[in-house]
């Protein structure tokens, strides 16, 4: 794959570039220039490199010829491909949204993509789930965000002085991760004090689930109290308001 990889910094291609005509990730796409051979890259990944190069065979790289010329008809090609990728044909619709946000969305389906179509243990799609959760969690719970920052700063992508949301909460957030992630890594703490925040732990949430079916249970027996002074069986188009108002009254009565 180094002659693929001298002829792409000879054209002055960028990887990121080359990486987004393909779909892929530029992470994956490293991965592929790993491969001694062309023949073992995805051959639809492979096809479409071929195109990109204007050869039919991997043997053909060496009859390419560099000029003025040549890297104008790539450079078109790529103009026109990265735009294609960007228009959302891998997504379900990305109108309304700039081409900073087309970006990264794209980045991050074709990342989920690669790991997903990889995984041969479940593990990926196992976190994709708790990923998905996270995310429909966030807007309910500021320190999710905090902690998408703290993991981008320990793993060297953000400055680790860059505070975008609240910097006193956020730093002393992060203050208190990094000491519980050094603890976590040196062993500090002993089995059992371990063994007995794991248990408050999962108290803590126990006792939300059981609040949660509390109220789910207490909305239930209003719903059915208001329907019946109203003389409905059940909720619909046409007396929702006159329902949900009479839920409204009936809560108000037990304040």
């Amino acid at each position: 794959m180094s002659k693929i990889s001298n002829i792409l910094s000879e054209i002055g291609v960028s990887k990121v570039r080359l990486a987004k005509y393909l779909g892929v990730s530029r992470q994956m796409l490293y991965n592929y220039l790993a491969l001694d051979r062309l023949e073992e890259w995805p051959s639809e990944k492979a096809t479409r490199l071929m195109q990109l190069l204007e050869i039919k065979k991997e043997s053909d790289l060496d009859n390419i010829e560099v000029d003025g010329e040549y890297i104008i008809k790539i450079d078109t090609k790529l103009n026109e491909g990265v735009k294609v990728a960007l228009s959302g044909s891998n997504l379900i619709d990305l109108k309304g949204f700039n081409r900073k946000e087309v970006e990264v969305l794209t980045d991050i389906v074709s990342l989920l993509k690669d790991k997903l179509h990889d995984d041969y243990t479940k593990d990926t799609y196992n976190t994709y789930v708790y990923l998905y959760h996270y995310l429909q969690s966030m807007e309910t719970n500021k320190e999710l965000k905090y902690l998408l920052c703290f993991v981008s700063k320990l793993m060297g992508f953000t400055n680790p002085t860059e505070f975008l949301y609240n910097q006193e909460q956020q730093f002393n957030f992060e203050s208190i991760c990094f000491s519980a992630y050094t603890l976590y890594n040196k062993g500090g703490a002993s089995r059992s004090k371990i063994a007995d925040c794991h248990k408050r732990f999962v108290q803590e949430i126990d006792r939300k689930h059981e609040e949660k079916l509390s109220r789910t249970q207490e909305l239930t027996t209003v719903k059915e109290q208001a329907l019946k002074e109203l003389g409905f069986t059940t909720i619909t188009e046409d007396n929702a308001k006159e329902v949900f108002e009479k839920i409204a009254e009936i809560q108000s009565r037990g304040a």
